[in-house]
């Protein structure tokens, strides 16, 4: 089973930084892996993605603040979010879309369990 490990969550102030990480458990072919976030009340919405050859994609309200990366070698995907603000506070989720063997078609949605981000006034 694929287990997708977040970190790096907290509490910040206006203005500050994070550096959310996300490590995916066992072998597998992973394709593209991205960040989602959901605030109370509201829909999940995307933030970042990136794909095996390491393309990227930004919702309007990251671009310029956030940085999507990736290790292949760790199956990690990360973000760095600097310039925070309380807008920002929401619970951040992990996604993946792998395959588990080479020779598969079918890829498989992953999501962590997410890790919650906070931005103080």
């Amino acid at each position: 089973q694929v287990q997708l490990v977040e970190s790096g969550g907290g509490l910040v102030q206006d203005g500050g930084s994070l550096r959310l990480s996300c490590v995916a458990s066992g072998s597998m072919f992973i394709s593209v892996m991205g960040w989602y976030r959901q605030a109370p009340g509201k829909q999940r919405e995307l933030v970042a993605t990136i794909s095996s050859g390491g393309s990227t994609n930004y919702a309007d309200f990251a671009k310029g603040r956030f940085t999507i990366s990736r290790d292949n070698a760790k199956n990690a995907v990360y973000l760095q979010m600097n310039s925070l603000q309380p807008g920002d506070t929401a619970v951040y989720y992990c996604n993946v879309l792998a395959k588990k063997t080479m020779f598969r078609v079918q890829l498989d949605n992953y999501w962590g369990q997410g890790t919650q981000v906070t931005v103080s006034s």
